[in-house]
């Protein structure tokens, strides 16, 4: 009998070529639930590839705790990239973080301009997993800005403690 494994809480798509000491996320690999994918995919990505799978997208409408349910498909570049990149899976349904969260990394591009309330992708991940009701500062422990972040971003978490006890809403308190 062949049962099929869970979804995983969120793929995880690197691009090849990121700098492996400005990466956020790199310390979680091998984290249960993370499910990380390179960049160029080997072959074109579908909405099968990643079952009821909302894209982290800037613009895109709020996360909510109605999404509690569904894994996330993040994208782990620099902004600029990172908009090409979403080209690469069409079709998934997006979903964003909602304003207001500020990031704690020390932005420095040269290239671009990065969104004002953009966020680094173990900032996102934890954010979003906040915002649906799956909080775990665990994934903040190899950040070397987490206090920080934490700092910055505590009247949004307060309706979502450490023990993924959301409030009624699952979002944030305005």
């Amino acid at each position: 009998m062949n049962a099929t494994p869970p979804p995983p809480l969120a793929w995880i798509v690197v691009r090849r070529g990121e700098a492996a000491s400005k990466c956020t996320i790199r310390p979680l690999r091998g984290t249960p639930g993370l499910v990380f994918l390179r960049y160029p995919p080997p072959r074109p990505a579908t909405p099968a590839d990643f079952p009821d799978a909302l894209l982290l997208a800037p613009g895109a409408p709020p996360l909510t705790a109605a999404d509690a349910t569904r894994p996330l498909l993040l994208l782990d570049a620099s902004w600029r990239h990172a908009r090409t990149m979403a080209k690469a899976y069409p079709g998934l349904e997006t979903r964003s973080i909602p304003p207001g969260w500020r990031t704690a990394y020390p932005r420095h591009s040269k290239v671009s301009d990065d969104p004002a309330d953009g966020l680094a992708t173990v900032e996102a991940l934890h954010a979003a997993l906040a915002l649906t009701g799956r909080r775990d500062d665990t994934l903040l422990a190899h950040y070397p800005w987490a206090a920080d972040y934490l700092r910055l971003n505590a009247p949004l978490l307060a309706d979502c403690p450490a023990d993924n006890r959301c409030g009624q809403s699952g979002a944030p308190r305005s």
